[in-house]
């Protein structure tokens, strides 16, 4: 029986051994938050954590801003650009979750004369995957934050932007993709509470958008809570098809505030294992 027991914590040990060897070899991550620019060739800038810009150009068109907000699964899905393509023809502002940095994202980047801030949250066999912001025009400010998962050992992230409008305010602009393995809720308020002190700092217009992995009373508490400090208001949808966990609640939101929220929606698609968020604003 000792026997047995001694060559059972062998092979438990190879196992996970093998198991960790097999992550270090498909990801990799940085212990700080790195910020990846692309401009309108898709060029790629070197990873830093904060990219500033002291001459920014208005993103929004004669007034206007229509925003996509959508998690699109890391592209697994073969009609994403179609979809993708379709979704932000009339947009200014794309607000991205679970987006592959791959050659071919950046190549449709280029090719649309869009703009890119992106989070390099991890790497899967060394293509980059966070959040993205991809618009006309690239912020006066955009940084870069980083939030560990507890039991997967790798970083959701976040990014902060402001961005110049027409009437010579600045927007900022939250996109999130929030920590979702955790036991309570500590990692869970950590991140949004890092974004809600720099918007304490901004007197403009606000929007807060993503997946806000929001399938728990506990963590909409949470988000509620944070969000209401900086005075925003959720958008509501029509249509509303929205990726719900098994108790109703949505995973994907908008918040806002400082705009008029003309429409918003919430339409079905199957290119990715979300539904995009389509919202029109006027300043």
């Amino acid at each position: 029986m000792k026997r047995f027991f001694s060559n059972s914590i062998v092979i438990l040990s190879l196992v996970l051994a093998t198991v960790v060897a097999g992550f270090d070899m498909v990801f990799s991550k940085s212990d700080t938050p790195q910020l990846v620019v692309y401009d309108k060739s898709a060029s790629q800038a070197p990873d830093i954590q904060c990219y500033y810009n002291d001459t920014p150009h208005a993103i929004d068109q004669d007034g206007y801003i229509e925003l996509l907000v959508w998690n699109i699964y890391k592209q697994n899905r073969s009609n994403w650009k179609t979809a993708l393509n379709k979704l932000s023809q009339s947009s200014q502002l794309v607000l991205l979750q679970e987006a592959s940095l791959t050659k071919e994202l950046q190549s449709w980047i280029g090719q649309g004369n869009w703009n890119g801030n992106a989070v390099d949250a991890f790497k899967a066999f060394e293509t980059s995957a966070g959040v993205l912001n991809i618009a006309r025009q690239l912020p006066a400010k955009a940084c870069a934050y980083i939030e560990l998962e507890p039991w997967l050992r790798l970083p959701k992230s976040a990014l902060y932007a402001e961005y110049a409008l027409s009437n010579s305010e600045q927007l900022a602009v939250v996109n999130i993709h929030s920590v979702n393995f955790t036991y309570g809720t500590d990692e869970y308020q950590r991140q949004l509470s890092a974004l809600v002190t720099e918007l304490q700092k901004h007197q403009g217009p606000v929007i807060a958008a993503g997946d806000f992995n929001s399938w728990s009373a506990e963590r909409v508490e949470v988000m509620q809570q944070a969000l209401k400090k900086v005075g925003l208001r959720p958008a509501t949808y029509e249509p509303d098809y929205r990726k719900q966990f098994v108790n109703g609640l949505p995973f994907d939101h908008i918040y806002y505030r400082g705009l008029t929220l003309e429409t918003a929606k919430a339409p079905k698609t199957d290119a990715s294992d979300h539904n995009p968020l389509i919202a029109r604003f006027k300043l």
